[in-house]
């Protein structure tokens, strides 16, 4: 067995492996989201919630548990007892969170991956009486005007900072960090022009885009958006290699029955694939994912790394 594949070692004996598969779920499951009612988790987790509960005929809740950059839920979650009745909803501030804050747990070896649910774009919008209109123009501008362009954030240390901040490494530039007490003051203030860029996602920028009260240079993921295939990525517009996702995953604590992964993995492969639940994702600028509980840990521990890198270049620290 390989080392990063040790999570999926789960140690249980056979006859309680097969209790667990015959009796769950028995009563209603949580989902802990880190995060304040409203926001993007939020509205994931209730989506899927729902369909989930039809699904294994159990009432699945959403509870917020939210503060110190994610990290009070997300302890609470990986901590909880390992029997598929308390689940959490993850983003990339789980990959990030281990770089920045004195966590309590193991991000790699204290949960248990379930599914990645869901994944999108953030989009580079910048406002109008910024000279440029694509990627290239903007790093020529900016090296040619090294700290002069000033960008927001929705806070230091959160994942929009360090989406721009490795950027910035990438293709080897200077701008200036604004941070905000949220993404919605940083972007009222790019649209008064107070600051000049954000790396916005994609359910808040593209509708400014799309109104011409800001304009879009490009998306981070690796791929184009099939909703706005005209808007390049960041990688094949002059940083070649540059890829940052804003995803959500499901995942439960350390020693998670195999079985209870694979019916909740199984099920929410299902529901990802449902018509009603793509369109509903892509209002809010995402598209479901599905595939095994491997593919979704990869995903965190490459993140771990790759924003450990940037917070050690950048600089950054948590006050």
């Amino acid at each position: 067995m390989q080392p990063s594949l040790l999570p999926f070692a789960f140690a249980l004996c056979a006859g309680a492996a097969t209790a667990a598969e015959s009796v769950y779920p028995s009563r209603p499951i949580r989902i802990i989201v880190a995060a304040a009612p409203g926001g993007g988790t939020d509205f994931v987790s209730r989506l899927v919630g729902q369909k989930l509960a039809e699904a294994l005929g159990q009432q699945v809740l959403v509870e917020n548990r939210a503060g110190a950059g994610s990290t009070i839920g997300y302890e609470y979650g990986v901590k909880s007892a390992p029997d598929g009745y308390t689940l959490t909803m993850v983003t990339g501030s789980y990959s990030i969170n281990p770089s920045l804050y004195a966590i309590k747990f193991d991000p790699l070896n204290d949960f248990t991956p379930v599914i990645w649910v869901a994944r999108g774009p953030y989009v580079i919008v910048v406002h109008p009486s910024l000279p440029v209109r694509n990627t290239r123009e903007l790093i020529a501008l900016a090296k040619a005007r090294p700290g002069m362009i000033i960008y927001g954030s929705s806070g230091q240390g959160a994942i929009v900072h360090l989406t721009t901040e490795l950027f910035i490494y990438m293709a080897g530039v200077k701008m200036t960090h604004v941070p905000y007490k949220g993404g919605g003051p940083a972007m009222t203030d790019l649209l008064a022009g107070h600051i000049q860029l954000v790396f916005a996602t994609a359910p808040v920028g593209l509708p400014q885009a799309k109104a011409g009260r800001l304009r879009a240079l490009a998306v981070t993921t690796s791929t184009r958006v099939a909703a706005e295939p005209g808007i390049p990525t960041v990688a094949e517009s002059g940083v070649p290699g540059y890829e940052v996702t804003n995803w959500h995953g499901l995942i439960g604590p350390k020693g998670l029955p195999r079985p209870v992964v694979e019916r909740l993995n199984g099920e929410m492969a299902k529901i990802l694939k449902l018509k009603d639940m793509e369109e509903r994702f892509q209002s809010d600028g995402l598209s479901p994912v599905g595939g095994t509980p491997e593919q979704l840990f990869e995903q965190i521990r490459k993140e771990i790394g790759q924003w450990r890198q940037v917070v050690v270049r950048a600089g950054i620290q948590i006050n």
